[in-house]
């Protein structure tokens, strides 16, 4: 965890106006001889932060800062490097959800949190008898295109680039992605490209061994080039349709022409002063987290309460037939057990002006279905009509009054997804730090939190990865 120096924005403006009326630089921004917009150290002083369950990921995401990138455009630079370095839980095969948030009064969202919602849904036509592990629509790339269209600054394709160079060149397997390969290798490894990917020789890689993906790379790059619209109804688009029968498919050029994701209005709980925006269906981890939230703010101390009607409120969704918004406010609802859920992964950004984007990604099964696209180097997820959906659960906080950012989670780990944002949210309001304690198992958060809100006191922000997994929160001070 990292924590930032005490800046303000008032002072900071203040400060170039009197001492530096002629540099046409702000502190904080390089100027002259120095890194020039969109390098790398760029921005010095107070960066914001990110947190991803995959280092180099977060890594990416801090980069883009650096080069004076804002939070969308870090979330898609660790959104497309997760695909690389923990393509178990993100790829492009899978989807998601996100929150997204612009601090500023006149921003394309007149300062309210908004939902991108991108999940990996069943195609409209029913699997042909052969396949035996149905593929869901592929729907990362577009999510992420959506989200830097309504909030992003650097060019799109710059963000692409750095997962483009690392499944070029490679990078030293995590601790993360080697947790998830060993359980499943097996199976996994009766898919050819899967095999010449995820193992030396058949066996496993491990922590620190190289991950090479050139194929994935090519793909990358491609889209990097043509841009994201090719994945879905050009030459990508062709190969895609063309050879998914052989990873889960089929998909044909209308239905990934077709496959859009959505914008949202969160799920809008009050907390004191501040509001608090969750994931709204059908990313029903969000419902589930603001139930169980909700359920705290009456009781506390009850976390087995919580966690009950958190499950319940996200089954009695799926049922059909009410709405989130009646559910949250739904007198007893019948206690529900989900079924086997699959993994997801979670991540959180921040910049230095308050902007915020919260994300939970998922393949819809640990690796998808196993198989890889031949030669384009990544994973089809399945379909959410062979496999019970994952709960991807986020949420964010901010103040409408003064329009300033407070805290965002992400929350990962199976059925224990939901409990982990409502907690993790409940705990950030109340003590001002961003995981004073973890959440319960299994559940896992990824924690920005600022006490003092941001624009506003640099020094009051913090971020955290969830201690008990591998994951890194990096940010920088100034």
């Amino acid at each position: 965890m990292r924590r930032s120096g005490l800046h303000s924005r008032a002072g900071i403006a203040l400060a170039a106006t009197l001492a530096c009326a002629s540099c046409g630089a702000l502190p904080g921004i390089g100027g002259g001889n120095g890194p020039q917009p969109g390098q790398a150290g760029y921005v010095r002083g107070f960066l914001g932060g990110v947190v991803a369950d995959e280092p180099r990921a977060a890594l990416a995401g801090r980069e883009v800062l650096s080069r004076g990138g804002d939070a969308a455009d870090a979330a898609v630079a660790v959104a497309f490097n997760l695909a690389v370095t923990l393509p178990s839980r993100a790829g492009l095969g899978g989807g998601g959800a996100c929150i997204a948030y612009d601090a500023a009064r006149n921003s394309i969202n007149q300062g309210n949190p908004e939902a991108v919602l991108f999940v990996p849904d069943a195609p409209s036509q029913p699997p042909g008898p052969n396949a035996d592990r149905p593929a869901a629509l592929p729907m990362l790339a577009r999510g992420m295109f959506l989200l830097h269209a309504r909030y992003g600054k650097l060019p799109f394709e710059t963000l692409i680039a750095p997962a483009e160079e690392a499944a070029r060149l490679g990078v030293p397997v995590s601790r993360a992605l080697a947790q998830d390969l060993a359980p499943v290798a097996g199976p996994l490894f009766a898919d050819p490209q899967a095999r010449a990917t995820f193992s030396r020789g058949g066996v496993p890689l491990t922590a620190g061994q190289a991950l090479v993906q050139p194929a994935l790379a090519t793909t990358l790059a491609a889209m990097r080039v043509a841009g994201v619209g090719d994945f879905y109804q050009g030459r990508l688009a062709n190969r895609i349709a063309q050879d998914s029968p052989l990873a889960g498919g089929p998909l044909t050029i209308a239905e990934l022409r077709a496959a859009l994701p959505k914008l949202a209005v969160p799920l809008e709980v009050s907390a004191g002063r501040d509001q608090v925006a969750f994931l709204p269906p059908p990313a029903d981890g969000g419902l589930a987290a603001a139930a169980g939230f909700e359920s705290l703010r009456q009781d506390p101390d009850n976390l087995a309460a919580a966690a009950e009607r958190a499950l319940a409120a996200a089954a009695r969704w799926r049922a059909g037939g009410v709405t989130a918004d009646a559910l949250l406010h739904a007198g007893n609802l019948p206690p529900a057990a989900p079924p086997a859920l699959p993994a997801s992964t979670s991540f959180a950004t921040l910049d230095r002006n308050g902007n915020a984007v919260v994300c939970a990604l998922t393949m819809n099964n640990l690796f998808g279905t196993g198989r890889m696209v031949p030669g384009m180097g990544f994973l089809l997820a399945p379909s959410p009509a062979s496999v019970a959906p994952p709960l991807l659960a986020a949420a964010l906080a901010w103040n409408a009054n003064i329009h300033a950012f407070r805290a965002e989670i992400g929350g990962s780990g199976q059925a224990g997804a939901p409990m982990a944002v409502a907690v993790g949210m409940q705990n950030a309001l109340h003590t001002g730090r961003p995981m004073s304690v973890p959440v319960p198992a299994p559940g896992r958060a990824n924690v920005i939190a600022c006490s003092r809100y941001l624009p506003g006191e640099n020094g009051s922000c913090a971020w955290a990865s969830d201690p008990r997994e591998a994951g890194l929160a990096v940010g920088g001070g100034g």
